[in-house]
């Protein structure tokens, strides 16, 4: 028997645009969200304090301060591995921080970002 006119499947008319509004506003919302992360700073050291690097949201260093005691020119290897550490907690903080705002958005569903 051949329905007469509606939405098939169930959907009431207007759900399609309820759902659209939704998409938008959403989107809207984690667009807001992207660029209040990319406007904070992750700061993270190491050696005790000895290397202290800061990244912006965007992952770009802002700065790099190291201890005139950390410098030892007989021991350049170590140094080059305070940094690289430093660094690498500054992006991870920044990743973390991305995770945690964006999860409110798509509700702790794995293999989306």
């Amino acid at each position: 028997m051949a329905r007469k006119g509606g939405f098939g499947g169930g959907m009431v008319p207007g759900g399609m645009n309820n759902m659209l509004k939704q998409a938008q506003r959403m989107q809207r919302q984690m667009e807001e969200a992207n660029k209040e992360l990319e406007s904070k700073e992750y700061t993270a050291q190491t050696g005790g304090g000895a290397v202290s690097v800061t990244i912006t949201g965007k992952k770009e260093m802002k700065s790099i301060t190291i201890s005139p005691d950390a410098v030892d020119p007989d021991d350049v290897e170590t140094l080059q591995d305070m940094i690289v550490a430093a660094v690498n907690e500054a992006i991870k903080a920044a990743d973390d921080d991305q995770k945690e705002s964006m999860s409110r958005f798509t509700g702790g569903l794995g293999g989306l970002m």
